[in-house]
């Protein structure tokens, strides 16, 4: 049995006669007649696609055959040239125009994303243990605080909520709201104490900064929010079987109580707003980014935000909201400019409803 290692390269057909294939033979033994092809492009001919240059033409051909025989025979370039054509017949084409312009499209589209994310992950110190550890122990919280202890503590002073004037309903979810968002904030710091000194981009809050377009332009958003509200409701509407209850902000607007609803409006445009962002932005979403894209983490991030109110009918038009405002965030890496975005927005429903 004879090997034969055929080297071709199609530029030299024009240059130097007869030196189209380059010929190696060893002597093994007799086997059975296999054969292989290798195709492959130097790595410059992408690079060269990617940066707008055209492509090389140089594509080596390597034909490789094992045949048997006697050891004088010599393999015949004319049958390389025709075995190598009838077994990769594709890509005797000197360029595929198609596929370098499909790269060249994706490597535009990628650019143009990590540019308006500013994609740089975080330096994320902990593991996805801890991600789920903060994230379960801040639900368990949120529900304890405002389930049981809020409530066994003002039965234990002698008041009960429903007995409670609008006024003192309204001191009631602020306080309220209040513990809600120390005890979770507390979670989140014993958690991570452990990681201290973090890096400087990690619950960063600065009033300096180029954040305020990016604010804005999270601003013009909010008519849509709006309109992924009606689509939603149209999506999911309600039950004929559920009661149609109004919210202690609804009642103290109808009363036109102005400590009442200047209590609300300190409930929904400052404090939710504070810890709600340390949570979802400020922990979660740079979290996220050791294990997937920063766009990606945007996206999980904000569906968790909307899981978080649960509340199907306001589901599509906050995680909208989350997404846009996880943008802000990942572009400034500022907690203050998605802070100051989400009481706009709270501030913009509030003020819906004095209407």
């Amino acid at each position: 049995m004879s090997a034969s290692l055929l080297v071709y390269h199609p530029s030299s057909v024009n240059r130097i006669p007869n030196s189209t294939l380059v010929r190696a033979r060893v002597r093994v033994g007799v086997v059975k007649v296999r054969k292989q092809v290798f195709t492959f492009n130097p790595i410059s001919s992408f690079v060269d696609s990617l940066a707008g240059r055209s492509p090389s033409n140089n594509r080596w051909r390597i034909f490789c055959l094992r045949h048997e025989g006697s050891p004088s025979e010599f393999f015949k370039p004319e049958a390389g040239e025709q075995n190598f054509s009838q077994e990769v017949p594709a890509f005797d084409q000197p360029n595929n125009v198609n596929g370098i312009s499909d790269l060249r499209k994706v490597g535009i589209i990628n650019q143009a994303r990590d540019a308006f994310f500013r994609a740089e992950p975080w330096v994320v110190p902990w593991t996805a243990k801890t991600v789920i550890q903060v994230m379960l122990l801040w639900v368990s919280s949120f529900w304890l605080v405002g389930s049981w202890i809020v409530p066994f503590l003002a039965y234990a002073l002698g008041f009960r909520k429903e007995s409670l004037t609008y006024r003192g309903q309204a001191l009631y979810s602020l306080l309220t709201d209040v513990a809600e968002g120390l005890t979770g904030i507390a979670i989140l710091h014993r958690c991570l104490a452990r990681f201290h000194p973090l890096s400087s981009d990690w619950f960063r809050f600065s009033f300096r900064g180029k954040w305020q377009i990016d604010v804005g332009l999270g601003c013009l958003m909010f008519p849509l929010v709006n309109q992924l509200s009606q689509v939603n409701l149209n999506l999911f509407p309600l039950l004929p079987s559920s009661p149609v209850t109004v919210s202690n902000v609804e009642q103290s607007i109808v009363a036109r109580d102005p400590i009442a609803m200047t209590l609300y409006a300190i409930v929904v445009a400052v404090c939710a707003p504070i810890w709600e962002e340390v949570v979802f932005r400020g922990f979660l979403l740079p979290s996220l980014t050791k294990y997937m894209p920063v766009w990606s983490s945007i996206l999980v991030s904000s569906v968790a935000f909307a899981l978080a109110h649960f509340n199907v009918q306001r589901m599509l038009p906050l995680i909208f909201l989350g997404i846009v405002m996880g943008v802000v965030f990942a572009r400034t890496r500022n907690l203050f400019a998605s802070i100051l975005l989400h009481s706009l927005w709270n501030a913009f429903v509030f003020l819906d409803l004095l209407k």
